[in-house]
This record gives structure tokens, sequence and C-alpha cells, in this order.
């Protein structure tokens, strides 16, 4: 006689299927995390080689621009001469060798412009060109005058020349011995000596705000080496500290300017009804320039500021280059 089965109770085969349900589930969030890593890791490559290619095209905007100040006129720095007109937004698709995926959007473009750094007053220039540690007379009264000008009080560029000059190491020692135009020795200013690197630095300095700041970044600026004040390319507000004049007055030499540059300081001498501006603080040529770079790839973005030094006998030199 053939034994009876039992049916399988209905408990175990419900527990069967949720347990293939849950198999199931899990196999699919597997192969889902698996897919999406590896869409992770595709998009974090196409950033990187966006990222590159941008660097590359700064690169070359870069080298663009110093041939572009290598071919300048030699003799004198003006707002006329080809460098300073800007690079409007330009496209660069058809020059960009990248594999584009279908119905993808595409867009790369370049803007940028140059700017004379000499155009604005430069605070290294505080410090004497001796290098003996102590505050030039003409640059401080210059600075007076730009805070003067700005409505800014004029004491606080005594304090700028001193932490300025205490961050420039002395190779020389000042010459006390003259009795008639003794040395301007820097005030003692507490802590460690820093060196000035960029107009932000300002709000080290007691007394300074970042409203003040923002009011003189337009018109100072931070350079290696001690600069003259370009008078062919300064705003007005420069060029009235520079001569000692009113900012309407200046005003009214940016007018004349620009029909037509002065090619040497004695020329522009000549225009001032009486008074001088002396060659240690100004000048009609310029060997410091800012290049600025917006570069626009698809999802990457780079913003570059870069400063070069243009020097006739040993051509043109990248300083630094600040990227955001």
């Amino acid at each position: 006689m053939t034994p009876r089965r039992h049916p399988q109770p209905r408990r175990q085969r419900g527990v069967a299927v949720i347990t293939a349900l849950l198999l199931t589930t899990l196999a699919v969030a597997i192969v889902a995390s698996l897919f999406w890593q590896q869409q992770v890791q595709v998009r974090t490559m196409e950033n990187q080689r966006l990222q590159l290619q941008t660097k590359w095209i700064q690169r070359g905007a870069l080298d663009w621009a110093t041939l572009v100040l290598q071919g300048m006129n030699p003799n004198y720095t003006s707002l006329s001469q080809p460098w300073a007109t800007p690079l409007a937004e330009t496209r660069l698709d058809q020059y960009i060798d990248r594999e584009r995926i279908e119905g993808e959007r595409y867009d790369a473009t370049l803007s940028g412009n140059i700017t004379d750094a000499c155009a604005r007053y430069n605070l290294r220039s505080l410090a004497s060109e001796k290098n003996d540690g102590t505050i030039d007379r003409d640059q401080l009264k210059v600075f007076q005058n730009l805070l003067d000008r700005l409505r800014i009080d004029q004491s606080l560029a005594k304090k700028v020349a001193s932490y300025v000059v205490r961050g420039v190491p002395a190779t020389a020692v000042p010459d006390l011995t003259d009795a008639t135009n003794p040395p301007l020795m820097p005030d003692q200013v507490p802590g460690t000596p820093m060196v000035f690197m960029q107009v932000d630095d300002l709000l080290s300095v007691p007394g300074f705000n970042p409203v003040m700041v923002e009011s003189l970044r337009p018109f100072v600026t931070v350079l290696p080496l001690a600069t003259k004040v370009n008078v062919n390319t300064a705003p007005a507000e420069v060029l009235a500290a520079v001569v000692g004049i009113t900012v309407s007055e200046a005003n009214a030499l940016v007018i004349r300017r620009q029909q037509a540059e002065w090619y040497d300081l004695g020329n522009f001498n000549l225009v001032l009804n009486g008074k001088t501006v002396s060659a240690d603080v100004a000048d009609v040529k310029s060997g410091w320039f800012l290049v600025t770079s917006r570069i626009r790839l698809d999802r990457a973005a780079l913003d570059a500021e870069s400063l070069i030094q243009r020097s006739t006998m040993l051509g043109a030199k990248v300083w630094w280059i600040r990227q955001n």
C-alpha cells in the first residue's frame, strides 16, 4: 500500500515566496548600485577631463597675452594700444577636440582682458628703494593724497607704510647723519612682520574695515617690486593723488590724454600749470600687467588672474596665477 503524502503547510510556502522576493530585491539593488558607481566614475572622469581642458585653454590665453605684451611700444604705455582691447566672449567649439554624446549641449567660450597694474598705486612702493628699512617720503605723500581723495583717514597711510616696510627685508643701513632730511622710520608694529601679498591684507592694519578696503581696491595693488604710477593709464583718483590736484582737475587730464598720450614725463608736466611730478613716483610706461581670463567648457568653469612682468631686456615673466 502506497504511503499517503501530506500537503506542505501554507506557512512554509509563504516563507519561500517571501525569501525569493527578498533575494530578487537584493540582487536588483546590488546591480543598481554597481551601475550607479560606474556612472559616478564615468562622470568623475569627464569632469577631470573638462577641468584639464580648461587649464590648457587658460595656458593658451596666457601665451597669447604674453605675445601681445611683448609686441608693445617700449617707450610708452597707453590705453589706445592693442593690449587694452578686451577679448569678448568667443566660442571655441570648433577648436576643442572632444568626443560628443548624442543630444548633449556643448559650449566652450573664452573671454578676458589685460589691465595695467601700474595704473594703480602699488603699496610695495611705500618702502624705500634703498631697502634700508625706511619709508619713502614721496610715496607716502601720494598714498596720503589718495586716501584723502577717497575720504579715508590720511593717518592710516603711515600705519600701512609701517606694515609694508617691516615685511620687506632690509639689506642696507639707513643714513642717520643727514639732519636736514633724516630718513622716515616706520612705527613699531607688534607681532611677527607680515609680507603684503594682496589688497585684502590691509584688513590686518588697525583702522581698516572691509568697506574701506573695497573702496580702495580699484585704485591700489600689491606688486613684488616697487613701481611708478603710469599717468597714461591711471584713473582720475590715482592721477589726482600723484599730481596733488582735485579729482575734477584729474578728470580733465583723463579727457585730454584720450586725444593724445604723453610720450614722456616732461611732456606731461607741461600741462600741469606750474606743478611738477617727480620721476620717482610717475612714468609714462608700464612693466606690470594683470591678465584676466574667463573660460566656460560645458559643465566646467575657470576664472583666472595672472600677473605678468614685461621687460625689454628679459621679455615677459609670469609671477603668479590665481584660479577660482
